[in-house]
């Protein structure tokens, strides 16, 4: 098989990581025969730079004939002070918008070798921490209309909430369904007690439970979410929420995991085309340094493998060839912590050793 894969460097430390997953996904092409072609697309700081808007229409074009997405990170302060519409970010929120991506899915899994990073007291964390939040991604707050005027007390602005209960329904659809592939839970989280969108919201979410009987559901207010991610986070197995609550509450689980630069995601829609990106930043303050985490971004070339390309048994092997680098001691700086018993690694030896690792993993399979 041929797939085609569009790479989105992006800004900071994308460029550095999205090497890293590269590496990783030439060794599995190279182990299960099938080709991988890499067109390499402008988005973010360096397309404003180079072509004036945040997301040029020749990289939706090719996007749009891609299997797959491959982002690293866009923004960093050098573009900040730009109007919203020109803003790295746009450009973010407009390809999601472009390839129909609604659902976002990132998981946040403490593997046992990061336990010590882990900021809660063990006694909290005791009982694993395995959650998959499945954050809505293309309505909501941040594509609800916005604006400024002057009113009677000077200026004012305002942002919109809104959402369709088909936007709901679908969103609410890919969670049961993840739900039913691990411990069949659900929780739906929303803000019904102020916000009407979160009336619908709710209304919704159990309709669409009832077609899924094995599948148990509660309701959570955002606010004892984000309490109960940090006191109880074992109770959780598949989150479902609107765009901002889970752009806020995903950020909070990636903690307690140890370091959001251990975080993929995946945004997908109704076909198998998806992004794949590590939820963490650009991290321009370490850009070029050579000590930027790879491993969310592998993680997330892990997820292309599963949910565009099909290849499940080379997305686990890539995800266990992850946790054996981890368990060897390798650690770039920012989970190393104070442990004498780990050896601090740059950029490319992360990469270099997972790749190692997964190469003996895929060719004993093959013995």
């Amino acid at each position: 098989m041929k797939y085609k894969i569009a790479v989105i460097a992006g800004d900071g430390i994308g460029p550095e990581i999205v090497e890293e997953a590269i590496k990783i996904l030439d060794v599995v092409a190279s182990h299960t025969g099938c080709e991988l072609e890499y067109t390499h697309v402008l988005m973010g700081g360096r397309a404003l730079d180079e072509t004036g808007v945040p997301l040029p229409d020749e990289t939706v074009e090719i996007c749009k004939a891609s299997d797959a997405v491959l982002l690293g990170a866009v923004g960093g302060p050098k573009w900040d002070n730009l109007p919203g519409h020109l803003r790295p970010e746009a450009g973010l929120l407009g390809i999601r918008s472009a390839l129909g991506l609604y659902a976002n899915l990132r998981p946040a899994t403490l593997m046992p070798a990061l336990a010590d990073a882990c900021p809660l007291k063990p006694s909290v964390a005791c009982d694993g921490i395995d959650m998959l939040i499945v954050r809505e991604l293309t309505g909501g707050i941040y594509f609800g209309k916005r604006g400024r005027s002057v009113g009677e007390d000077g200026e004012e602005a305002f942002d919109t909430e809104r959402y369709t209960a088909k936007e709901i329904e679908r969103i609410a659809r890919v969670a049961f369904k993840a739900a039913q592939r691990r411990r069949k839970k659900v929780t739906s989280v929303d803000k019904a007690n102020v916000l009407e969108s979160s009336r619908l919201w709710r209304e919704v979410v159990h309709r669409v439970a009832k077609d899924f009987p094995d599948v148990e559901l509660e309701d959570m207010l955002v606010d004892n979410a984000a309490m109960q991610i940090v006191r109880a986070p074992g109770r959780f197995d598949v989150m479902v929420t609107s765009n901002m609550f889970g752009d806020i509450l995903s950020d909070e689980a990636s903690m307690i995991t140890g370091s959001i630069g251990m975080l993929p995601s995946a945004s997908l829609g109704d076909g198998s085309r998806g992004l794949y990106e590590p939820i963490h930043g650009s991290a321009p303050d370490i850009a070029g340094q050579g000590i930027a985490n790879p491993l969310a971004t592998i993680l997330s070339a892990a997820m292309l493998l599963r949910y565009s390309l099909g290849l499940e048994r080379e997305a686990d092997a890539v995800e266990r060839a992850v946790a054996k680098t981890l368990d060897d001691g390798l650690r770039t700086p920012d989970i190393a912590g104070s442990s004498q018993n780990v050896k601090v690694v740059s950029t490319a030896e992360m990469g270099d050793a997972v790749a190692k690792s997964l190469k003996t993993a895929l060719t004993a399979r093959e013995g």
